[in-house]
């Protein structure tokens, strides 16, 4: 079993990123490798930010890592929360109070569509690469199910009538930006190694 190291200590993204690498790969979090510090997300964009966490991890601790930064671009927004979707009420990382300001800011507009962009960074011999994972569907005007986490009660994917949070994680990881991008990680692993 190969071992590799995940920029995380999100319970909810371990569970998600191990299912779909599978039995193949042991996932450690940052904790595992007695990582204690908070890194900071200083870039303006997915891409950097992912960089950055995966960047720190070989750096300071030796371990080959991929890490992952994940927005909500809302259009009628401007694309906003986008790279701040964690942090768009403030830096409490509250996802209520994010969920809140998107729909208060979507309140006189019609157009809700919306997608879920993940980008996952891989530090792996000495070499760099980036990941993308994007779902496309719409914010609804009021939460719906208790699964997941951060946007998923208001966002419903293209083609479907429930929202990320009302679905089970083995359907949300067939179809959701993460599973995406970790497929795109797990193909190129798999020929790696």
């Amino acid at each position: 079993m190969e071992k590799i190291v995940f920029a995380t200590n999100n319970n909810h993204k371990l569970e998600e990123v191990q299912s779909i690498l599978g039995q193949q790969y042991k996932v450690l979090s940052l904790k595992e490798i007695n990582c204690t510090q908070d890194i900071p997300e200083t870039a303006e964009t997915l891409e950097g930010n992912a960089l950055i966490k995966a960047r720190f991890v070989k750096e300071k601790y030796g371990f080959d890592c991929f890490a992952d930064d994940t927005g909500l671009e809302v259009k009628t927004l401007n694309n906003a929360p986008g790279v701040y979707s964690a942090r768009y009420a403030g830096d409490a990382k509250d996802s209520k109070a994010n969920m809140r300001k998107v729909l208060k800011e979507l309140e006189k507009k019609e157009d809700t569509s919306a997608r879920f962009r993940t980008v996952i960074a891989l530090v792996l011999d000495g070499k760099e690469c980036l990941f993308e994972g994007i779902v496309a569907g719409k914010i609804i005007r009021e939460e719906k199910g208790t699964e997941g986490f951060g946007y998923d009660p208001i966002f419903v994917p293209e083609n479907c009538s429930e929202t990320f949070a009302e679905m089970s994680a083995d359907k949300k990881n067939k179809i959701s930006h993460r599973a995406r991008a970790v497929e795109k990680l797990k193909d190129f692993l798999n020929e790696k190694l």
